[in-house]
């Protein structure tokens, strides 16, 4: 038998299975194509001023592609709402604007993350107050002026919209107290909320501590489970920092202490102490678990940076620890791994409260917090106004992972913001790859006369280097990613690819969480790299073949995130999509179906492979019989994508 007959023989029973295949690939629904942002000639590198938070933003989280979730705590914020002060806040990302909302309860340091349902949670918070934080007689209402009640033990949800109709809405109570919780999306789509303390203060004390953790939903009525490590890092453990890992562990890292959390048969394991600083609030480094990868076997490392070296006893307000020097620290872990950290190149400078935000382009951006001090407020004489920090840093830097040791900071062609963000600011960032920053507010009540930082309700755009070049507009992504199953085709344009087929080969496909931003922390804020080849097409385009997020919730837990096409660290604009079943309960998951070889079509060569081949993928036979093969390949693939019929792809045959 010929060549071209064994390939012709092979082709049509392909297309027989291929027809199949498609039938539940066509089930899935694809989201609107990204366009362009609204904008090519932001300042690179540099922040602009946009626009009034309304509330400053202690709290921050981005709820759909357009509208930013902002809370702070009970104060008097001039914004009213129902009556009173405004105390949360809708803002438009296109509109730089926005409405007030009322939520109920004090939210003052709360925690929050997305539900695998797409409903965000805000948990816990403090106490009734009046006027300058003062605690109120009346817990149950709050009393004159504000009538908000105690929130310590709130549980608070809303389902983001954009039509401006979505409110905040009251659950039942947890039956504890928190304030400073920390929380964490779970692989079933479930929260679970960590610490705490009962009654408020600069660190935790053993009279009011709350060294346990419960899931919410909760299941089968279950009391909070006690913690070892919460029970035993005094004071400096409120807001533990805690990351879902691979292996379905928690990380949990609070005061010097870490330790691996197995919460579904409720066991702590000690492993090494943190080094060189404390990285939990109020000593506050910045922390992110970067990218997971295929490069990287998606091994989860935790980089933390910033905080500070004090010991336990000195978590004291009776010295000025607003000129204490700030770590320049930087270490990573990669727990389920190695138990214990490694250095990593250091901050150029020392910085307490410094957000770390993932970048779609795989960097890091740092930005906000302050060279001496740490956060909190209070009025001893030492402190600056009501801060327990000072000597903001204003100039932001950007890590690269993937940078040599020793080069992995940089701050080329970046400028300082005007705007000093101290304790009680936030940034997330945006669709478009900018990143929105906004809040500080070291005081007790609304502030802005006579203090070097005042309470603020400015919001500021940042722009990353890539923010104006031509983005990508891949066509083909989907609204909804399963755990493994079938792969998808993202179609990408002869522009898309700026003008060279070769550049499908530094493509990437990105998954990302942007977190809940409170308190120099992220909560929930991942980026995971979905695997996938190429076809490149000899008039230029190319089609990108995605497996879905691999069979393993615990990688990215379900619920809402963000979806890029990155061409040459170009991101295209982000699509919201859905993660796992959109239901919260045990995730359904399916093995991966394989990739396609990866290839690129040369022009002129009658659909030979070029050779060329994918991370994970053995080469290309460019024999003629290979040439057919590989050329079916990309024309299925088009297919699929819906771009090419059944009937059109029979006659090539």
């Amino acid at each position: 038998m010929s060549t071209h007959r064994q390939s012709s023989t092979a082709v049509r029973g392909a297309v027989a299975a291929l027809s199949l295949f498609a039938a539940s690939a066509y089930t899935q629904t694809t989201a609107n194509t990204p366009g362009q942002p609204a904008r090519n000639d932001a300042p690179i590198g540099q922040f602009e001023i946009v626009g009034n938070s309304m509330v400053s933003a202690q709290q921050m989280f981005l709820g759909t592609e357009d509208k930013v979730y902002i809370i702070d705590k009970t104060e008097a914020n001039p914004q009213k709402v129902n009556g009173h002060p405004a105390w949360a806040s809708e803002f438009s990302v296109s509109q730089k604007g926005g409405r007030t909302m009322d939520i109920v309860t004090n939210t003052f340091c709360a925690g929050g993350s997305a539900l695998g349902n797409g409903t965000w949670l805000n948990v816990g918070g403090n106490m009734a107050v009046t006027t300058g934080g003062a605690t109120a007689d009346n817990q149950n209402t709050g009393g004159q002026p504000y009538e908000d009640p105690d929130g310590a033990k709130s549980i608070r949800l809303l389902k983001p919209c954009d039509d401006g109709n979505c409110q905040w809405a009251m659950q039942q109570p947890m039956t504890t107290r928190r304030w400073y919780p920390t929380l964490e999306t779970l692989e079933d789509g479930s929260v679970i909320i960590l610490g705490g303390c009962q009654w408020g203060g600069f660190v935790n004390d053993a009279n009011q501590n709350n060294p346990t953790w419960e899931i919410w939903p909760p299941k089968d009525n279950d009391a909070p489970v006690n913690s070892d490590i919460l029970q035993n890092s005094l004071p400096a453990n409120l807001f533990p920092l805690t990351w879902l890992l691979p292996s379905g562990k928690l990380f949990v890292n609070s005061n010097w202490k870490t330790s691996f959390l197995d919460y579904k048969n409720k066991q702590e394991t000690p492993i090494d102490d943190m080094i060189e600083a404390v990285r939990v609030y109020p000593a506050s480094g910045g922390t992110a678990m970067l990218p997971l990868t295929p490069a990287n076997g998606y091994t989860a490392t935790i980089l933390f940076c910033g905080g500070n070296d004090l010991q336990p006893d000195k978590w004291t307000t009776d010295w000025d620890i607003a000129q204490y020097k700030a770590s320049t620290s930087c270490v990573n872990i990669s727990p389920d791994v190695k138990t214990s950290y490694n250095q990593d190149d250091p901050l150029p400078e020392g910085r307490s409260m410094g957000n770390l935000i993932l970048l779609p382009n795989g960097k890091v951006l740092c930005l906000n917090g302050a060279e001496t001090g740490v956060a909190g407020y209070g009025p001893q004489d030492w402190a600056v106004g009501e801060s327990y920090a000072d000597n903001a840093i204003l100039t932001p830097v950007i890590y690269d992972p993937n940078a040599p040791a020793g080069s992995r900071w940089s701050r080329e062609g970046l400028t300082a913001s005007t705007i000093p963000r101290m304790y009680h600011s936030s940034a997330t960032l945006l669709p478009d790859g900018s990143v929105l920053v906004s809040g500080s507010n070291p005081h007790a009540d609304y502030t802005v006369q006579g203090v070097k930082f005042p309470t603020e309700y400015r919001v500021e755009y940042f722009y990353p280097s890539y923010y104006n070049e031509r983005r990508p507009q891949p066509q083909g992504l989907l609204k909804q990613l399963s755990y493994g199953g079938p792969y998808f085709n993202v179609s990408l344009t002869h522009d898309d690819l700026a003008g060279d087929v070769n550049n499908i080969k530094n493509t990437e496909v990105i998954l990302l969480r942007t977190g809940f931003s409170t308190h120099t922390m992220n909560m929930g804020q991942r980026f995971l790299q979905l695997n996938s080849t190429y076809t490149g097409n000899a008039d230029g385009s190319g089609v990108l073949h995605v497996s879905q997020v691999p069979p393993n919730p615990a990688l990215f837990a379900p619920g809402p995130a963000l979806l890029f096409v990155v061409v040459n660290g170009v991101p295209s604009v982000g699509v919201q999509v859905m993660v796992g079943s959109g239901q919260i309960g045990e995730q359904p998951t399916n093995a991966a179906v394989a990739l396609p070889d990866a290839n690129i079509i040369a022009a002129g060569n009658n659909g030979a492979s070029s050779g060329s081949s994918a991370q994970g993928n053995q080469g290309h036979n460019t024999s003629a019989a290979g040439g057919l093969r590989d050329s079916l390949t990309a024309r299925s693939a088009l297919f699929v994508s819906g771009l090419l019929s059944l009937t059109v792809l029979a006659s090539l045959l």
